[in-house]
């Protein structure tokens, strides 16, 4: 193991991967620990609303909601290993060796899961909008625009760049390999 040199910039990449593993890491906790409450105290929540609002007429989308909060665990888990497999990463280029095979399979684990978290995002995004139009019925609600799924072309061009990048890393580690063993 090589000795790590003083850089800035990485050491805000470690703190802000540590500080995003630990907020997702918290909403999954908050979000498991919603499932049962949404479950458990689903007729309270009703009465609740038909004593507020006696003109709403359906009742609280449980099971939507769950599916909801199961898709958010679900991407909120692949971030956090994400952020995990980022900072192994920056940890090899503190200690000035990044071109070895584990980054490359780091880098391609990082794309799938990137490609995961999108795909994902579909069936959230119409459970959703199904949650968002039972809030309409509330006078002060309008929150259908806020939900929906809009085709982010921003993640897709990342998932493409993490598989080249892991292809790139992959290359540079066998040409190192290659260096090390004619020397």
């Amino acid at each position: 193991m090589k000795a790590e040199f003083n850089d800035p910039l990485l050491l805000a990449g470690k703190v802000l991967t540590l500080i995003m593993q630990g907020l997702m890491a918290l909403a999954g906790a908050v979000l498991t620990i919603m499932i049962p409450v949404v479950l458990l105290f689903q007729d309270e929540i009703n009465a609740e609303i038909a004593e507020e609002h006696a003109e709403i007429i359906t009742s609280l989308p449980a099971m939507p909601l769950v599916g909801v909060f199961l898709l958010i665990i679900a991407i909120v888990t692949l971030t956090f290993l994400f952020f995990g497999k980022l900072r192994a990463i920056i940890g090899t280029v503190g200690e000035r060796d990044p071109f070895v095979p584990e980054n490359a399979s780091r880098l391609n684990v990082m794309a799938w899961l990137l490609l995961a978290v999108q795909a994902l995002m579909i069936p959230a995004a119409g459970l959703g909008l199904l949650v968002a139009e039972w809030a309409n019925q509330f006078e002060e609600a309008d929150v259908t625009a806020d939900f929906g799924f809009d085709f982010d072309l921003t993640a897709i061009l990342m998932v493409v760049t993490l598989f080249i990048l892991a292809r790139v890393f992959k290359i540079g580690a066998a040409m190192r390999e290659d260096l090390e063993g004619t020397v």
